[in-house]
């Protein structure tokens, strides 16, 4: 109130608690004309002055501008393409369960991947580490993919040299942490740090107990100690807490807007909790059928997520024919 009678002269200021001074207040003004008048009058110019959109959306840039100048944009990592290749689909997998566990299904999926490269982007996102995750690729005959996201999504390297993407290390730093997470998590009951060769700079890796351990309550802790983080809880026993700008589901996003392929032309295959936020969006989902179908249950009734009946790389293949992917990547070849 001594903001508006400030600005717009357009009142008096009383003793909310004081019945007679408002009764008089009221009166005078009331009985008064000309006050009347006057008050009207600075109280339509004040409000459009001070008070109206515009009014607000000036002030605001007046604040920003000064800030946004100092700001340098936001710097983009240098890919090279291949010539003549243009890619405006892309599958993304996690690696665990998905593309490991059935050497059968595996075979058919990577060729009918290598027949469609031209048109296709290859993704893998793994909670694993990229030495392991390498090393997984190695064991079980998978190529490199276009695409490695590793760490939970708290890393993205490229292809063909597994170039790093420095810029999105620098992105999820934001209000990062980790020794402030480790203190307030270090005496909950259920939560044991796995070994060293599992943490990251931007993953906090634990085995945790459900029995014991709440998930939501351990969110509710770090919150209220003001952490921004994600917390994730994958395979029925492992808790990561990554930076609140990480995740597979913002990785993978990012990298659609660095490599230029459309969202909804995307499927994503996974399998636990960690996949959800990758699954979710306007992407073209599927869960692929495994043991821990429980921790993507909600995912149900969502529009565009399909659970598939065959597990493991079979799942994924199941998933193109439900929504006609080779088909589509054949048209953008022939077309």
């Amino acid at each position: 109130p001594v903001d508006i009678i400030r600005n717009c002269q357009n009142g008096c200021l009383i003793n909310p608690l004081d019945k007679t001074a408002m009764a008089e207040t009221v009166l005078q003004t009331l009985t008064d004309m000309q006050k009347w008048q006057n008050f009207a009058k600075n109280g339509i110019q004040g409000v459009c002055r001070h008070y109206s959109w515009k009014a607000h959306v000036e002030k605001y840039l007046e604040v920003i501008r000064p800030l946004v100048e100092k700001i340098e944009p936001l710097s983009r990592m240098k890919l090279r393409r291949r010539a003549g290749v243009f890619r405006d689909q892309a599958l993304f997998t996690s690696l665990d369960l998905n593309l490991t566990g059935d050497r059968e299904s595996l075979p058919p999926l990577l060729e009918n991947l290598r027949a469609h490269r031209k048109a296709i982007i290859f993704g893998i996102a793994t909670g694993r580490r990229l030495d392991d995750a390498l090393a997984t690729l190695k064991l079980h005959n998978i190529s490199q993919p276009d695409v490695l996201i590793t760490g939970q999504g708290t890393e993205i390297h490229y292809a063909p040299n597994l170039t790093e993407d420095a810029v999105w290390g620098r992105h999820i730093d934001h209000l990062w942490n980790r020794q402030a997470v480790r203190n307030i998590l270090m005496e909950i009951p259920g939560l044991e740090m796995q070994p060293r060769r599992y943490q990251s700079a931007f993953k906090i890796s634990y085995y945790i107990d459900p029995a014991v351990a709440d998930i939501q309550n351990i969110r509710q802790i770090l919150l209220r100690n003001e952490q921004a983080v994600n917390v994730i809880f994958s395979f029925g026993q492992f808790l990561d807490v990554l930076p609140v700008r990480a995740s597979k589901g913002l990785a993978l996003r990012w990298c659609a807007e660095q490599l230029g392929f459309p969202l909804e032309n995307t499927l994503v295959a996974g399998v636990t909790g960690a996949d959800a936020d990758m699954l979710r969006g306007n992407t073209l989902g599927v869960v692929v059928d495994n043991r821990h179908l429980a921790e993507l249950s909600d995912l149900a009734n969502i529009d565009k997520i399909y659970f598939s009946r065959k597990p493991h790389a079979a799942g994924i293949l199941e998933a193109m024919n439900h929504y006609n992917f080779f088909s589509k990547a054949l048209e953008d070849t022939t077309s």
